[in-house]
């Protein structure tokens, strides 16, 4: 068995040797270009389908108090008495946590690869401005998203950064932290940019995976047009609300 080779720029993951144990066959894999894309592009679906849910539930903000709190409630009670209070809730943020994570260094070393192969060029002209722009765009909205995850998390789920947080109390608390027009302009802004990332993520993904096909890529961009727009007008839709004296 011949160890991972390069091959026009891109490094090629060797197969399973005799003996080699299945960690250290997914730590191989990850370590070449290839293993990387997959990385990326499966947390970038857990990821999606997670702004997606979110956004959903937070839907319950249109039906009052009752509604949104009530639903906060289940999340902390899911499974239980099976699992203890919060325990489901912390399992998916502990998934949605390792995703980020392997996300973002996926992203960043698949960067810094490309920058040391960018001697080799690109195959065309169209290939070259595809690359460059999306290249640029997902760099830039990533960090912004990245802050912006963080930002939020300080904000509605532990209160570090609410001017007036209380316990459980998710209604009141999204209501108060819309009221201020700064924190209604970052947090629309900041899904703006996030709705850049998920178009040029949700549009890529199929490609990291394999599935490309010109035949499928009018679909493709048309999914992730309209996957992008849901998320986004939910999003933007509560800090608009909160503002206009729809919901108060």
């Amino acid at each position: 068995m011949q160890p991972s080779r390069s091959e026009g720029g891109v490094r090629v993951p060797a197969l399973r040797r005799p003996g080699m144990g299945p960690a250290m066959w997914i730590v191989e894999f990850y370590r070449s270009n290839v293993g990387k894309k997959a990385v990326m592009a499966i947390t970038g679906i857990v990821l999606l389908a997670y702004v997606l849910l979110h956004m959903v539930g937070n839907l319950k903000l249109y039906e009052g108090a009752s509604g949104m709190n009530a639903y906060a409630e289940w999340l902390r009670t899911l499974g239980y008495p099976a699992l203890p209070e919060y325990g489901a809730l912390w399992i998916l943020r502990v998934l949605l946590a390792v995703s980020f994570v392997l996300h973002i260094h996926a992203a960043v070393s698949l960067t810094l690869t490309n920058r040391k192969a960018r001697s080799v060029g690109y195959q065309s002209q169209r290939d070259y401005a595809a690359a460059t722009y999306a290249a640029r765009t997902m760099r830039y909205t990533g960090v912004i998203v990245l802050l912006f995850v963080i930002y939020h998390v300080l904000h509605f789920t532990t209160g570090h950064t609410h001017h007036d947080f209380v316990e459980n109390d998710v209604y009141r608390n999204v209501v108060e932290g819309f009221s201020r027009w700064e924190v209604s302009g970052f947090y629309i802004l900041a899904n703006l940019a996030l709705g850049l990332h998920i178009y040029h993520g949700a549009w890529s993904l199929f490609q990291s995976l394999g599935w490309n096909n010109r035949r499928f890529n009018p679909w493709r961009r048309s999914f992730a047009a309209i996957f992008t727009a849901v998320v986004v007008i939910g999003n933007i839709s509560f800090p608009i609300a909160v503002l206009a004296g729809i919901v108060d």
